[in-house]
């Protein structure tokens, strides 16, 4: 140690000398289970708040939507179709999910500008967890909305209607299907 140092009572204890000074206590136990909840209960907190999140702005959620939507038989014409989307009341709360149910990529993405070109108020596009669907269906949760059901389906050009009332997220649901990659094919 050079010489300019201040030197104290400690600098010269032999290197197997008993312990000299303050030292840290003995570790308390079950500490690591302590950090471990604390960090578990941060997980939960942060998976909890991704899907409020999620399901509050719709979109991802509505990617897992399958064959469960064809379960209701297709309904019976009631309505006339709403073949003009401007003139659709704001009120009525009217978004518009489309699915693709084909292993074709993009196919979503084509109707989703199709028919926001249209005006449509399209929320959501993303591929359906199934891709076996053989025909385009537009499902709709509420028989009052059949009517913008039907307008979407002509807008696409192909397609059948189904009531849905078990239809979670957005009222008006496109699954599109081999007919429709048909019909992109022959354009």
């Amino acid at each position: 140690m050079p010489s300019n140092y201040p030197h104290d009572q400690f600098d010269d204890l032999p290197a197997d000398a008993p312990r000299v000074g303050a030292h840290r206590g003995p570790a308390r136990r079950g500490r690591g289970w302590i950090t471990f909840a604390w960090a578990a209960l941060a997980t939960g907190v942060l998976v909890a708040g991704g899907v409020v999140a999620v399901s509050v702005m719709g979109g991802v959620a509505d990617a897992s939507v399958d064959d469960t939507l064809s379960s209701t038989a297709t309904a019976e014409p009631t309505a006339e179709p709403l073949t003009d989307p401007t003139t659709l009341d704001d009120s009525r709360d009217i978004s518009i999910t489309i699915l693709n149910g084909t292993p074709y990529t993009g196919l979503a993405t084509i109707a989703e500008t199709e028919l926001t070109d249209l005006k449509w108020p399209v929320g959501s596009a993303a591929d359906a967890q199934s891709t076996e669907h053989a025909s385009t269906t537009v499902f709709y949760a509420k028989a009052e909305d059949e009517d913008v059901a039907r307008g979407v389906s002509q807008a696409l050009t192909v397609g059948d209607v189904q009531l849905d009332e078990t239809l979670l997220g957005a009222p008006i649901k496109v699954v599109l299907g081999a007919d429709y990659q048909a019909l992109q094919d022959a354009g």
